[in-house]
């Protein structure tokens, strides 16, 4: 059967439905999931590229009409602007973007009346388009598609690196696999994607980076367990809490996954030991049943809880812990290339917020942890108060904590700040802290 041909208008009106619920405080996962299945894919695409250049669209809207229309036109107008602002980037021929901008606009009650002003917008757009982006360009907004406040956090974090970090956060990332090494070798899988004519290229130790992104269900192995999609960064966490852990004589290692939803770096540990008993948490149930799904699949097994890490008498036996993993509730603000979202929902008072809430789960996961055991403190975060002074603040008051080499700030594609992934030359990896901390004995 003939898939049916979907219409670049229909396309649009959800796009724009999509922003406006982003813009609303909702995440783009969520919002994508109630899309109609026929519409998701192309949609999905669509949104993750205004997203990317949300503020260029909103400048050269405000410079196309300096009174906003109402929301729903003036969703649809940022889309169309998004997609043809810059020619070489534009997915479609511009005039029929117009055309197909302002068909979606007929199409719908409440924004029809407004579809001659899209139209008028965007024509003249198209001829004035150096004289608008000239002027939009002297705005920092505008110029690096994140809100203010977070460009000057930035600049302020990293004033080396805060441009990298912004540019990076324009492109999208490369799709990187981790091997089960219970399964198979990073040099035999390769020959696997080679014989499925796959072009990929190893990652680290355990992963590979494919040179195109593939649906996971055209992956070799995916489903059977062999390979599960990790970014290079994530991939650093199970290695560095595992390597020289002292091994206890008469019993399995005793590793504590504080925050382990989706299961990802829960089932590389087991992946690592997998005779280690795992007890896996995450306050929600239904991200619960992602991370006993994910372990299904690599066929590996722990003690999954839905609890509050920090609400210990609910869930600890009273055993400590060899080691720890406290992947911290964050910003996200080193993920953003993957979630473009991000930028926009979160505001510059989530910071403070998180950080109290990493600063309790670090103090009460600590005294769970045995005599000469460690805690690897990680986050998905550029931002230091999340994660280089969260660390210094913990070391301050727990004189027990030692801190051991750890990379730090991981910096989007720099591979020279903090020794970031010295083993992947391309530097091509998410934004993220890692701090090892092990405890002193008595």
């Amino acid at each position: 059967m003939t898939p049916v041909q979907i219409p670049l208008w229909r396309q649009l009106q959800a796009t724009a439905q999509v922003l406006s619920e982003v813009r609303a405080g909702r995440s783009l996962t969520a919002v994508l999931e109630r899309i109609p299945r026929e519409l998701r894919p192309g949609v999905q695409a669509l949104s993750f590229h205004v997203l990317r250049v949300l503020g260029r669209a909103q400048a050269l809207r405000q410079q196309l009409a300096r009174r906003a229309p109402p929301e729903s036109a003036e969703a649809l107008l940022c889309v169309a602007l998004a997609l043809i602002w810059r020619a070489e980037d534009a997915p479609y021929e511009a005039f029929t973007l117009v055309d197909q901008a302002v068909e979606a606009a007929k199409r719908q009650p409440e924004t029809r009346p407004q579809a001659t002003f899209i139209n008028a917008c965007l024509r003249r757009f198209l001829r004035e388009r150096e004289a608008l982006l000239a002027v939009t360009e002297r705005d920092a907004v505008a110029q690096w598609n994140h809100p203010r406040w977070w460009i000057q956090r930035l600049k302020n974090d990293h004033p080396q690196h805060w441009e990298a970090i912004l540019r990076a956060s324009a492109v999208p990332p490369p799709m990187a696999l981790r091997v089960n090494a219970q399964r198979s070798t990073v040099p035999d899988y390769l020959r696997t994607l080679a014989d499925a004519g796959i072009a990929a290229s190893a990652l680290g130790q355990t992963g590979v980076v494919l040179a195109r992104p593939t649906p996971v269900q055209e992956i070799p192995g995916f489903a059977e367990g062999a390979v599960s999609v990790q970014d290079a960064g994530a991939q650093l966490a199970a290695p560095l809490l595992l390597a020289d852990l002292p091994q206890p004589a008469q019993r399995p290692l005793r590793i504590l996954d504080a925050c382990a939803a989706p299961g990802g770096k829960t089932a590389h540990l087991l992946e690592l030991a997998p005779n280690a008993h795992v007890t896996a948490l995450d306050i929600d149930p239904v991200r619960c049943e992602r991370i006993r799904q994910n372990l299904e699949r690599v066929q590996a097994s722990a003690q999954v809880l839905a609890a509050d890490a920090a609400q210990t008498a609910a869930w600890w036996d009273g055993q400590p812990f060899d080691a720890i993993l406290l992947d911290a509730p964050c910003t996200a603000s080193g993920i953003v290339r993957r979630h473009p979202d991000v930028r926009w929902l979160r505001r510059e008072t989530d910071i403070a917020q998180l950080a109290e809430i990493q600063a309790r789960l670090l103090r009460t996961l600590w005294p769970l942890l045995q005599p000469g055991g460690r805690l690897l403190y990680c986050t998905c975060s550029v931002f230091r108060a999340e994660g280089s002074a969260q660390v210094q603040a913990f070391l301050a008051r727990h004189t027990d904590a030692l801190l051991r080499a750890s990379p730090g700030h991981l910096i989007p594609q720099q591979t020279t700040l903090h020794g970031a992934v010295s083993d992947n030359p391309s530097g091509d990896h998410d934004g993220f802290f890692y701090a090892l901390l092990e405890k002193r004995a008595a």
